[in-house]
C-alpha cells in the first residue's frame, strides 16, 4: 500500500514512524512550511519534517494544497491512500478523491465529540475523565467524516495536555495501522457520526488563558493542566503577570474566614502558596514569574514577602 502522510506537529511524529516502521510504502510526506521561531526568529523544520529526514523520506511544504505543482505531484504518486494526522490545513476535495480508499484523518476524540481545532484542550477544561482516538474517512467537513475505529483511554487527575498528548498520539500511530490493516483485509465497515451528539472546539483564545479566581478551584485547575505546555493560564500578583502551570486543589489552611476570591491564604516556603477560589482552593505548585524561570511555589514564597489577604489576578 502507497501511503501520503500529511502531518505538522510533534503529535503526527509517532504515526509517521509507525508507518515506515511497518514497511508502509511513503512516496511523499506532506508538512506545513518552515515557520521562524526562537529568539533569534530562525526559520525551524516542523517536526514531522525531522523525522521525515531522518527516515529519508521525500518531504513538500506547499504553502497552498490548491498549487498546481503539488496537484500534479500527487496526482502522478496516486497513493492507495492519504493519512491525514494534525495537519494543520484544510484538505481540498479534488484530493479526498484522489485516493482508491480515501483519506483516513486520526483526531484526538471520540467523535462526533470535540471535533475541531483543539479537542484535548477543552476536554480537559471541562473536567472530562474520558477520551480517546478516531479515525475517519475524511469528507468535506470539519471532522464530519464516517468512523472506521475508536479506542478510549482514562484521563489522569493531574495529567497535562502535553502528557495527554503525548499518550493520544501513541494510541492514534497504533489505531492507524490497525485502520490500514483493516482495509487491506476488507474488514472495515464505515460509520456515520451521529450529528445530535456532535460538539465542537476552536482555537484557543488569548481571552481564555487568564485566570479568573471567581470560579470553582476545580474549574481553574483544569484550565491550568489544560494550557500546559501551550499557551499557560495566568494571573497577575501586583500588576505583573505570573503564568500557573501546575495546582492542586488544598484543603488547607483550616477553619479560614472567608476570603475574596484571588486572596493570598497561605503563603509558606516549605508548604506552599494557596489561593482562594470562588469555591474551594488552590496550591500552586509551579508557577512561572515574568521574565524568570518556571519554580516551584514554595520557591516563589521564599523570594517575596507574600502577606495572607494579599490578591492575585
Amino acid at each position: 500500500m502507497r501511503i501520503v502522510f500529511f502531518g505538522t506537529p510533534n503529535f503526527a511524529v509517532p504515526a509517521l514512524r509507525a508507518l515506515s516502521d511497518s514497511g508502509y510504502k511513503i512516496p511523499l510526506v506532506v508538512t506545513q512550511p518552515d515557520k521562524p521561531g526562537g529568539r533569534g526568529l530562525t526559520f525551524l523544520a516542523p517536526p514531522v519534517k525531522k523525522e521525515a529526514m531522518r527516515l529519508n523520506l521525500p518531504v513538500a511544504q506547499p504553502d497552498s494544497l490548491l498549487a498546481p505543482e503539488i496537484k500534479k505531484r500527487l496526482t502522478e504518486i496516486l497513493p492507495d491512500t492519504v493519512t491525514v494526522v494534525a495537519y494543520g490545513k484544510i484538505i481540498p476535495k479534488w484530493l479526498l478523491g484522489l485516493p482508491q480508499f480515501g483519506c483516513i484523518n486520526v483526531h484526538p476524540s471520540l467523535l462526533p465529540e470535540y471535533r475541531g481545532a483543539a479537542p484535548i484542550q477543552k476536554a480537559l477544561m471541562e473536567g472530562q475523565k474520558i477520551t480517546g482516538v478516531t479515525t475517519m474517512l475524511m469528507d468535506e467537513g470539519m471532522d464530519t467524516g464516517s468512523i472506521l475505529l475508536q479506542r478510549e483511554v482514562s484521563i489522569f487527575d493531574e495529567e497535562t495536555a502535553g502528557e495527554l498528548e503525548a499518550r493520544l498520539s501513541n494510541l492514534g500511530a497504533e489505531l492507524l495501522l490497525d485502520t490500514l490493516k483493516g482495509f487491506q483485509e476488507g474488514s472495515l465497515t464505515p460509520k456515520k457520526q451521529d450529528e445530535s451528539k456532535a460538539t465542537y472546539t476552536f482555537k484557543i483564545e488569548k481571552s481564555e488563558t487568564l485566570i479568573d479566581w471567581s470560579r470553582s478551584a476545580e474549574e481553574i485547575k483544569n484550565l491550568i493542566r489544560a494550557l500546559n505546555p501551550h499557551p499557560g493560564a495566568y494571573t497577575f500578583y501586583k500588576n505583573k503577570r505570573i503564568k500557573v502551570w501546575r495546582a492542586q486543589n488544598a484543603d488547607f489552611p483550616k477553619d479560614t474566614p472567608s476570603f475574596k476570591a484571588g486572596s493570598v491564604l497561605l503563603s509558606d516556603d516549605k508548604m506552599g502558596l494557596v489561593i482562594a477560589c470562588g469555591e474551594g482552593n488552590l496550591l500552586l505548585t509551579e508557577i512561572q514569574p515574568e521574565g524568570r524561570p518556571k519554580m516551584s511555589g514554595t520557591e516563589f514564597c521564599r523570594g517575596h514577602k507574600i502577606q495572607v489577604n494579599e490578591l492575585f489576578g
